[in-house]
């Protein structure tokens, strides 16, 4: 961990006792896939697809590691093409072992100020089902604790899923949101030309 990620880690979050917070690697891609599959709650997705998100979206993920340095938990997310200033939280999972414990927050807060720190953050999207109360409260709190707004749009109705029943999945879309401006970053979270 550079001295940078270290003060973004001390400054942005606080991580339960015995748990780091860091980028992905390849080689979590298993562990990631069974902490999803575990929760019932995902759609899981292959067993591939966790892989590749290791490889190709490690900067806008994250990953919580043990004492031992097993991924505990993990945020995965991407950066909107369209909408550079907009991170999509694609999947939040923590192994329920250590449910409870604010690590989903922790990870949040931990991804969305090094995206910011990176890249610049005004924005931030996930889709959540009706009912997944977990998630609610994990997404708004989150906003109360920056200051943001939350709006809420069905962004794929049930008529969406080919895979047969599949509830809705409600947008949820976080923002403007603010950082303390990093070496040539700006209020609003853009990079300054």
């Amino acid at each position: 961990m550079t001295a940078a990620q270290a003060d973004l880690q001390a400054e942005f979050l606080e991580m339960p006792e015995g748990l780091r917070i860091d980028r992905p690697e390849v080689a979590d891609g298993a562990a990631l896939w069974r902490i999803a599959k575990d929760s019932r709650t995902l759609d899981l997705n292959s067993s591939y697809s966790y892989l590749l998100w290791c490889r190709d979206f490690a900067g806008t993920s994250v990953v919580a590691r043990d004492k031992e340095a097993m991924p505990v938990g993990f945020i995965t997310g991407y950066v909107r093409p369209e909408q550079p200033g907009t991170l999509l939280v694609w999947q939040v999972a923590v192994d329920a072992a250590y449910r409870g414990r604010g690590l989903a927050a922790a990870l949040l807060d931990g991804l969305t100020a090094r995206v910011a720190h990176d890249r610049g953050l005004e924005t931030v999207e996930t889709t959540i089902t009706p009912g997944n109360t977990a998630s609610e409260r994990l997404f708004t709190s989150y906003a109360a604790r920056h200051g943001a707004s939350v709006e809420r749009e069905v962004l794929f109705d049930t008529a969406h899923f080919p895979d047969g029943p599949h509830d809705s999945e409600v947008l949820y879309r976080i923002g403007p949101l603010t950082f303390r401006p990093a070496d040539g970053a700006s209020r609003s979270g853009h990079q300054a030309d």
